[in-house]
């Protein structure tokens, strides 16, 4: 495991002012911690999906000739059909898994995302300085909201890839029915 991961375990938050108690900020960094464990799920979860339409088409005679025109113009009706979902399942469970993986792009960004890091060093310096606790929670509670909105629209995929992949199964299992 990276640092990055441990980093907020080794964090503990106790405010200089009233402002914002530590229970709050426990709970913030909590809801941080299980958004990005869930957006890490999701792509692993996509890894798992990928990896097996990849084996399946490379294994299985049927799944990779549904991809071969003669499938197409020497095939009885049921077979075409059969065939050309299982082919249309596959790519479409295919793209969806990677479309879980690519990069994200959210319109805000928070001290907390390495990638924003040199925006936010002086707004972080000058909050240290003040012992502003207040800027500490709001960069906590708009870093949730992004990896909220990252986390949906990856599970979104992951649950499109999922069904594709349920779509296949079904198709291939009809086809072998249907030879």
């Amino acid at each position: 495991m990276s640092d990055f991961e441990n980093s907020s375990d080794s964090l503990e938050s106790y405010p200089s002012t009233a402002s914002v108690g530590s229970e709050y900020f426990d709970h913030i960094k909590k809801v941080n911690d299980i958004f990005y464990d869930q957006i890490k799920i999701s792509d692993q979860k996509a890894a798992y999906i990928f990896t097996f339409m990849l084996a399946f088409l490379i294994t299985s005679s049927e799944g990779r000739e549904v991809f071969t025109w003669a499938r197409y113009a020497q095939g009885t009706p049921q077979g075409i059909l059969f065939s050309g979902m299982l082919a249309t399942a596959s790519v479409f469970s295919i793209l969806c898994a990677i479309m879980v993986v690519l990069p994200r792009q959210v319109n805000s960004s928070t001290s907390l995302f390495w990638g924003a890091w040199p925006k936010h060093r002086d707004h972080f310096r000058q909050a240290a300085a003040r012992r502003d606790t207040g800027y500490l929670f709001s960069q906590y509670l708009e870093n949730a909201d992004i990896l909220a909105a990252i986390a949906r629209g990856k599970y979104r995929c992951v649950t499109l890839a999922f069904r594709g992949l349920m779509v296949t199964v079904i198709a291939y299992v009809l086809l072998l029915v249907s030879v």
